[in-house]
């Protein structure tokens, strides 16, 4: 997809964001398209709120639009609801099909496919471009795709609840509909749900009474009880399932109900290396000591506040996150404020970036792994940051940059002075 962008234009105006906040009521989530080449916004009008591109308005006028985004084909995409019916409009053509209300807008991994929970008539259900399954449930929660996007999965309540009926509660309610077919059994409660790479099994965090938790994989629990259990993860390529559990002796990592590591204070966010070969997880060695456990060693750096979740690089050789730290114990205390406290960097391998930001968004690594860059906040403005220095140029809005195929080369999609701008230029240009 990125070999067909423009990679040789160095500077292109596309819209003048200003004009568009002088001539609408309303103008809200910017958003531009991933090739850089369109921007669009939701705008209000004397005659409702629409979806502005490049400075064409569709002609749908709406009593709220929400959710704007693009798919893999540049074409924008948004929830929108008209005399309280919702509905799915793509490039401004709207999805035969209305509901009640639609939630959960998720774009599959061929960034054409759409899925969304949706309610009509006290019922709810789950439509998939604009096909709506024919079971409907008490309730759905939650949804997820598969990877190669014909199926979805979500938790559903499959049997009435009346205000007060907690030992039916506790009984069970609750399982997962995959295309709509249910698990045969029922669980108190379901979180969750995620498909196997080659989209044939579905697990998910399951609760089987008041205090014991553990994992279902389709529809079947582990044989091991926990006290508690994050997100699954299925292993690539294979039929076997990880996911953090908690025991009597602490957080650990669990391969299909058996532990494989070492216990922490906590254990989440899993991610498995490009290659399978290796497991990395956000760990807590203790409380306020937040870092990376790679095969169930955790880095020697350790964060105060916060580490998000790891992204691998495409060879597997190197794991990057998103983490936060504070140097003064009495930060929350207004008296000893420190402009040090509370600052977001990127570590890599467990070494922190020098540089600190007010704000930091996810890294993204090259596709050769060799470098890492990501957007970030400084004083209200936002900069691109390569490799951990900081970009000359400071932005009113910025959308995290991407690598050329080559990877010589940056797209930038950002404001400047009021006008949407997309540039590409060389690293060295940064």
């Amino acid at each position: 997809m990125k070999e067909s962008w423009d990679w040789e234009s160095k500077d292109k105006v596309i819209a003048n964001i200003n004009e568009w906040k002088e001539k609408f009521i309303e103008v809200r989530e910017i958003t531009p398209s991933p090739d850089g080449e369109k921007v669009a916004a939701i705008v209000r009008t004397d005659e409702g709120f629409t979806v502005c591109e490049n400075g064409k308005l569709w002609e749908g006028r709406y009593d709220r639009v929400w959710g704007l985004r693009y798919n893999s084909l540049n074409q924008p995409l948004a929830l929108v609801t008209k005399d309280y019916e919702w509905t799915v409009a793509v490039d401004g053509q709207e999805w035969e099909n209305r509901y009640e209300f639609i939630w959960n807008f998720i774009l599959g991994t061929d960034g054409k496919t759409i899925a969304v929970n949706v309610k009509t008539m006290e019922q709810y259900s789950v439509a998939i471009n604009d096909v709506t399954w024919e079971q409907v449930f008490h309730q759905t929660r939650g949804l997820v795709l598969s990877p190669d996007n014909t199926k979805a999965a979500a938790p559903v309540q499959i049997e009435p609840l009346k205000e007060g009926e907690v030992s039916k509660f506790f009984e069970g309610v609750w399982s997962v509909a995959v295309d709509g077919q249910v698990w045969d059994k029922k669980f108190v409660n379901v979180w969750n749900p995620v498909f196997s790479s080659d989209s044939k099994h579905v697990a998910a965090e399951v609760r089987l009474s008041r205090t014991e938790y553990t994992i279902a994989v389709d529809g079947k629990p582990w044989d091991k009880i926990f006290d508690n259990v994050w997100e699954p993860l299925f292993l690539p390529g294979r039929n076997q399932v990880i996911a953090p559990v908690k025991t009597s002796k602490g957080w650990t990592l669990a391969l299909d109900g058996d532990p494989i590591w070492d216990y922490f204070t906590q254990v989440w966010h899993q991610k498995v290396s490009p290659d399978g070969n290796k497991i990395a997880a956000v760990v807590a060695t203790a409380i306020g000591e937040w870092t990376i456990a790679v095969d169930g060693v955790p880095w020697n750096r350790k964060f105060s506040d916060a580490v998000l979740e790891p992204v691998f690089s495409p060879d597997g050789r190197k794991i990057a996150a998103v983490v936060k730290e504070s140097k003064d114990p009495f930060k929350n205390i207004t008296l000893f404020k420190n402009p040090d406290n509370d600052r977001w960097s990127i570590a890599v391998d467990g070494k922190r970036w020098e540089q600190t930001f007010d704000m930091i968004w996810d890294p993204l690594f090259s596709s050769d792994g060799e470098h890492i860059v990501t957007k970030a906040e400084i004083d209200g403005k936002y900069y691109v940051v390569l490799d951990g220095k900081v970009g000359k140029e400071a932005y009113e809005a910025l959308w995290l940059p991407q690598f050329s195929p080559d990877n010589k080369k940056l797209l930038i999609r950002g404001i400047l002075n009021g006008k949407y701008v997309r540039k590409v230029l060389s690293l060295d240009e940064i």
